[in-house]
């Protein structure tokens, strides 16, 4: 871990880099910088994106107070769509896999030790596996309705990417849209929708993405606003 003044990042050597690029995301900040880069261009490098760079943090951070962070802890709150869960932890010392199981508006996490980290991952499992019904009905309506349809669905955690459609009509979403709204569920299965007869971003499909969702850049925004803070 590297430090410019008060920004602290870290640095990722990449063999696909072809020049030195800078990630702002929950996890920190990143320098990606090619193979062959030599470190002593990396610190003026920052230094000179740093105005950016804090902006961009200080956004990051005004958007997650205005989006409470789930409280990973018994008696806590964690969001799933437009409804807040309540979570019991249960500790099993004999327990051999972490299980959760929903009871109306209680989340009960079971877990063989107490912690943040075993808690995480008993809820993330009990996330991807919602994510696949929550997803697969929905995407299953939207292909419906514009008469088309799909070939695979995936359920993934990238840090940065929601979804993805490959041109064979592979689709993959990010569990941690279960976090957002529903409405912005909805709107980004819309948008890898109209993906499976428009490949590109091209003003044909924004044309045709607002057809179907009216209201889609007060959503893309609001992704783009608080997605970094949709984490656990």
């Amino acid at each position: 871990m590297c430090e410019v003044t008060s920004v602290p990042y870290r640095v990722r050597r990449s063999d696909r880099a072809r020049r030195a690029r800078i990630k702002v995301s929950a996890e920190g900040v990143e320098v990606v910088v090619p193979r062959r880069l030599s470190m002593k261009h990396v610190e003026p490098f920052v230094e000179e994106k740093r105005p950016w760079i804090e902006r961009t943090l200080l956004r990051m951070r005004e958007a997650e107070a205005e989006h409470s962070r789930p409280q990973i802890e018994d008696g806590g709150e964690v969001p799933f769509l437009d409804e807040p869960l309540t979570l019991r932890v249960h500790v099993e010392p004999a327990r051999t896999r972490p299980h959760a199981v929903r009871r109306g508006e209680t989340l009960h996490l079971k877990v063989a030790e107490p912690g943040p980290g075993a808690l995480r991952d008993a809820l993330e499992r009990w996330y991807r596996r919602q994510a696949r019904d929550e997803v697969a009905a929905r995407l299953d309506a939207a292909s419906a309705r514009a008469a088309t349809s799909y070939t695979t669905l995936q359920i993934r955690g990238q840090s940065t990417r929601w979804a993805s459609c490959s041109s064979t009509g592979a689709m993959s979403f990010n569990w941690r849209l279960l976090l957002a709204p529903a409405e912005i569920l909805d709107y980004v299965i819309e948008h890898e929708v109209v993906h499976l007869q428009i490949h590109d971003h091209s003003p044909r499909f924004w044309a045709e993405l607002k057809r179907r969702c009216p209201d889609y850049e007060t959503h893309e925004a609001w992704l783009k606003r608080h997605g970094p803070s949709l984490r656990l």
